[in-house]
């Protein structure tokens, strides 16, 4: 089903205020390039697809301002920001920092095994998703797959922090799923990072994950290549390779 803002605006709970709802739609929209970088918006426009009033748009706006996923030009509109690259990088190493100690924690302490039986439940979906290119539900399972290891081990600011840092990392998460890494890949890596969890092999834990989060460091430079409108025009190559190095 091709995504729109009516179909994101369903899945969201209509429990939430029409302030929460509507920042969860536009920031998922931007993430998976239904509102493409570099597009202006109309607060007007929002109000009326949503049929809310403009002081709820004119908030989400801010919260992604705050975000780093739209730019307010006074008295020139709002517009999606372009994917910045070290935006990107910085957000990756601080996932990479987070997640690392997440796993090291896991493999040394040990999870409770419900958590496991999740951990593994999610792999068997995320193998289902591979062949018919189920990449949405696969990007949602992901993001669970990771949830699930940062509680299993009762660190919730943890998932927090990484919440809070992924925005500019999503969007090229996203981007890369269907057009440079392939599926199989991730579910292996998944399953790397679970088996030396239950091996309570803490160094081999922390290698999956970093190896994990590095893909990412992969398949970007192809991204640019590919969508070179998609990214801030300024940077250019020499921030991966630093990245890399």
């Amino acid at each position: 089903m091709h995504t729109t803002l009516q179909t994101l605006w369903q899945e969201t709970l209509d429990t939430d205020s029409v302030r929460q709802r509507l920042f969860q739609v536009l920031r998922q929209s931007i993430i998976q390039m239904v509102l493409a970088p570099g597009q202006a918006l109309s607060e007007k426009e929002l109000a009326d697809t949503f049929s809310v009033s403009r002081q709820p748009v004119r908030e989400a706006f801010i919260r992604l301002s705050e975000a780093g996923l739209v730019e307010v030009k006074p008295q020139r509109g709002t517009y999606v920001v372009r994917i910045s690259q070290r935006a990107v990088l910085e957000a990756r190493f601080v996932r990479e920092a987070v997640e690392v100690a997440v796993v090291k924690l896991a493999a040394e302490k040990g999870i409770e095994p419900a958590m496991l039986t999740e951990l593994h439940d999610l792999l068997e979906r995320q193998r289902r998703c591979v062949k018919p290119h189920d990449y949405d539900r696969f990007y949602r399972l992901d993001e669970a797959f990771h949830r699930t290891l940062s509680l299993g081990v009762k660190q919730h600011a943890a998932w927090k922090v990484i919440e809070e840092v992924r925005a500019q990392l999503d969007r090229v998460r996203y981007l890369s799923v269907p057009h440079s890494t392939p599926l199989e890949r991730l579910v292996e890596q998944h399953a790397n990072i679970v088996a030396a969890i239950e091996a309570r092999d803490a160094s081999l834990a922390e290698q999956a994950m970093a190896l994990h989060l590095r893909e990412i460091l992969v398949s970007m430079p192809d991204l640019v290549r590919r969508f070179p409108d998609l990214f801030e025009v300024q940077e250019n190559q020499t921030l991966l390779q630093e990245a890399i190095q």
